[in-house]
């Protein structure tokens, strides 16, 4: 005659600090997904505000006219907006039509307030087919092929739009194609805090 089976022990419950490690990963997993889908990548914060602009020298577009562009550009007493673009980069060319019309701008004209391009790990065979194509704002553009200088100003990704006092002092970083209210509400009030500071 066989033994009787032992009584099953019941089963042990687990700490809560077993699941610990999980939460832990959950909570930053959907921290990031929200900063992913819905953080504002205008918001990125620049260690450059109030700091000279990096030391930087560019060489022209080869086969386009016009000059290229140095950090010495930026310390003329004239405030600049200097867009880092690409041919290759969707939103640049969303955002081109709201340059050109910016470097139409009488009033700007009139205020000393020049745009200047700096084209980012770009072919200047594809730079000069696509201003071509669209028209080219710029007064100057430095053709960063390696992206060194856009690495110096602590460019995230193309398009970015930084206002230059007219003493080379970097004051404001817009993230992203700029359209007419963005320009308006957020980098026109940029402008007028730098020209106010001549």
């Amino acid at each position: 005659m066989s033994e009787p089976a032992a009584p099953a022990e019941p089963p042990r419950k687990r700490s809560w600090l077993a699941y610990a490690p999980l939460l832990v990963f959950a909570a930053l997993t959907l921290l990031f997904l929200s900063q992913l889908f819905f953080g504002n990548p205008t918001k990125l914060p620049s260690a450059l505000i109030g700091k000279p602009a990096p030391a930087f020298a560019l060489p022209p577009v080869d086969g386009m006219p016009g000059p290229g562009l140095a950090d010495a550009d930026l310390k003329k007493g004239e405030v600049t907006l200097v867009n880092v673009f690409a041919s290759w980069c969707v939103p640049c060319h969303q955002e081109h039509p709201v340059l050109m019309r910016l470097a139409k701008d009488p009033e700007l004209a009139k205020r000393g307030v020049k745009l200047v391009g700096l084209a980012y790990k770009d072919d200047p065979e594809n730079t000069r087919r696509f201003l071509g194509a669209d028209g080219n704002p710029y007064s100057a553009i430095g053709m960063d092929r390696s992206g060194r200088a856009g690495i110096d100003w602590g460019v995230y990704g193309v398009p970015e739009t930084f206002v230059v006092r007219g003493d080379g002092v970097i004051a404001y970083k817009f993230v992203g194609p700029m359209s007419e209210e963005a320009f308006a509400s957020k980098i026109m009030p940029e402008i007028a805090k730098a020209l106010a500071a001549r």
